[in-house]
């Protein structure tokens, strides 16, 4: 199905085209391209909420700046369609987030206007301020540079470390926060209800806006200067409001809050705040999934809905015949209330991902025992170590690519103190259309390489579940990782007896792996859920006669040595499978097993390339990569040197 852009925007393929209609007509591109994101998002899939949010906003920046030239900083992405679509990307954006299509967040290598690569919170303010102050070095001082962030990123350290510096290294640096109220669930802490007491302040807001109009009244000379106007301002605004003090506190200007909805208003205020030199914030007001009615009435549930009937606003769910599996995250989620209701050491931790790792379910149940801290990974982590050396056991549920970020916590505050922190990995592997900033690819490799560090991942749901029994058990006293994959398992919603998912629990020997089915020739020991890629190759084997035999080795570290000793004293070809890096994951492990003690087997190693990973279904990622079952087959087959035999079916 073809997809129309509105009249006015199918004749804009710039910001240079934009910038030749009146300001009468910005109204009518903003619903346009409201109305264009609405529809491919319908259609395509994506984020949906944050964009529709920024419209006005991000008509606005492309006005009155000079884009390219001026530096536009996303935060995230989530809100940058609106962007890519005014920025010659119009006729694409039908492929974003798609195979070989758009990336779904700003990218340097698709457009001049990416100025960033964005996909994780709270990095504008540090990147825009680095453009500002390369700027000011080389002279460059008709150039702009905005970093445009969000209240829920504006939790993050990083954010504040970047305002700290903001405010005194003096360059022409403009910070606009957009204030929604909401991440992708609605955010948690005190400076949530700060933002909120700028917002409902009618007294500040009057008061500051009758002293703006009143000193752009008043003869700008010797004796009165903007300096002493400043001075006036801040002045007054003190007076009525103490909520103005924190963003001036770092030596910020700040600005609002502000109508993000009003165009007008919005081009008239950044033309006067591009005038201003200096280190400035400007406070933008806005609802997230505006102009469609049911995105901004539950803003988590619209954040990236997947497809839908944009009449109608029902979600497209499949339907099927037989019950399905669970996805991993809510197996995790059930699980959790089901240990913590035995053991009341138990505490559930995330950072702002409530939804997203289903520990809402607990927050529900037992809200004085789960915690959503905010975009705050470092500090998820170290709260979560302070709990532990009080006894209690937490497990803190990060997405894998996230805890790239609470790196050095995990060293120093939990693993070098050999606190019992269980760590669980959402989103291992290749995540598919969000790309290499949302792949968890590399955790495999740097928990492995942590003293006291255990690194578990699950073949299946009852696996994930006996992990986590586990990593609770009073015996296990060493920090815990258990990694697990977005999406569906391969245990179907059924009682137990029937296969279904919702075992019994049982403690696993830290370290121990098992052998799934003997075999001859050649062994594959796989890692985690590909574990049942394996499987699924040495079904369609047996058509070739050739019977390998399947070890399903749980654990990363500590590696079960008597079951290594074993496979590769039995068979002279081994296959390692995982869905991590290849580099310093499993497979090298095995390798260096096999190195200490001086193993010679002709070894293949499968899982994620030396290379960032581009997004995509995980299906075709996994499949280009080259760990999916057809791989495995492949590499099975000429490692035995064996001919493909060819069967039809009538």
């Amino acid at each position: 199905m073809d997809i129309i852009a509105g009249p006015l925007l199918q004749t804009i393929d710039s910001p240079a085209d934009l910038k030749k209609l009146p300001r009468e007509k910005l109204h009518q591109i903003c619903d346009e391209l409201r109305q264009y994101i609405i529809d491919v998002v319908s259609v395509h899939g994506g984020h949906f909420g944050a964009s529709l949010g920024v419209v006005e906003l991000t008509t606005a920046l492309h006005y009155v700046y000079n884009t390219p030239y001026d530096q536009l900083v996303w935060d995230v992405g989530h809100q940058a369609y609106g962007h890519k679509i005014l920025t010659g990307r119009r006729d694409q954006f039908v492929t974003n987030r798609k195979y070989n299509g758009l990336s779904g967040f700003p990218k340097r290598s698709e457009s001049e206007y990416d100025t960033f690569g964005v996909g994780h919170s709270s990095t504008s303010i540090s990147a825009a301020l680095g453009m500002a102050m390369a700027a000011k070095y080389k002279g460059e001082t008709d150039r702009k540079c905005v970093a445009i962030i969000g209240d829920g990123a504006m939790t993050a350290g990083l954010a504040f470390e970047g305002m700290n510096h903001a405010g005194v290294a003096d360059t022409d640096l403009l910070i606009i926060l957009n204030d929604n109220n909401m991440g992708i669930d609605p955010n948690v802490g005190a400076l949530k209800e700060y933002l909120t007491d700028i917002t409902t302040s009618p007294t500040y807001n009057k008061v500051k806006d009758d002293v703006w109009k009143l000193l752009g009244k008043l003869p700008v000379g010797k004796n009165f200067s903007r300096a002493m106007g400043h001075k006036l301002a801040e002045g007054l605004k003190g007076m009525v409001s103490s909520s103005a003090n924190l963003f001036e506190a770092l030596k910020l200007r700040y600005f609002g809050p502000i109508d993000g909805h009003n165009v007008a208003k919005l081009v008239d205020t950044l033309k006067d705040l591009r005038e201003i030199p200096g280190p400035k914030l400007l406070h933008v007001v806005t609802v997230k999934g505006k102009g469609y009615a049911l995105a901004e009435k539950d803003q988590t549930k619209w954040h990236a809905p997947g497809l839908f009937d944009k009449i109608t606003g029902e979600i497209q769910k499949k339907k099927f015949d037989l019950p399905q599996p669970p996805k991993y995250q809510d197996v995790f989620g059930h699980t959790i209330i089901e240990l913590a209701e035995k053991n009341d050491k138990i505490f559930g931790v995330t950072p702002a991902m409530p939804s997203g790792c289903s520990l809402k379910f607990m927050m529900e149940k037992m809200p004085d025992r789960a915690f959503d801290v905010g975009i705050a990974e470092q500090h998820a982590v170290t709260v979560s170590a302070g709990m532990a050396t009080q006894g209690m056991r937490v497990f803190c549920n990060i997405y894998s690519s996230f805890m790239q970020r609470a790196f050095d916590q995990v060293i120093h505050d939990v693993a070098i103190q050999k606190l019992p922190v269980v760590f669980c990995l959402d989103r291992a592997g290749l995540v598919g259309d969000d790309g290499p900033t949302h792949h968890g690819a590399y955790d495999i490799a740097y928990m492995r390489c942590i003293p006291n560090m255990i690194v578990s991942a699950p073949m299946n749901e009852s696996e994930l579940r006996n992990l986590m029994y586990t990593a609770q058990l009073e015996s296990t006293q060493l920090p815990f990782v258990i990694r697990y994959p977005r999406g569906e398992g391969v245990m179907p919603d059924l009682p137990p007896e029937q296969g279904g998912w919702r075992t019994e629990m049982k403690e696993i020997p830290v370290g121990k792996g098992r052998r799934l089915k003997d075999g001859q020739d050649i062994a594959i020991l796989s890692f985690g859920h590909p574990g049942n890629f394996a499987a699924a190759a040495i079904r369609d084997l047996k058509n070739d006669g050739l019977n390998p035999a399947h070890y399903d080795m749980r654990f990363a570290k500590p590696l079960d040595e008597d079951l290594l000793h074993e496979a590769l004293k039995k068979f002279d070809k081994i296959i390692t499978v995982e869905d991590g890096c290849i580099v310093g994951g499993f497979g090298s492990a095995v390798l260096e097993f096999m190195a200490e003690h001086g193993y010679k087997n002709e070894i293949r190693m499968l899982g994620i390339p030396d290379r960032f990973v581009e997004h995509g279904t995980p299906k075709e990622l996994q499949r280009e990569c080259g760990y999916d079952t057809q791989a495995i087959l492949d590499a099975v087959r000429e490692m035995t040197k064996t001919s493909v035999q060819v069967h039809l079916y009538n």
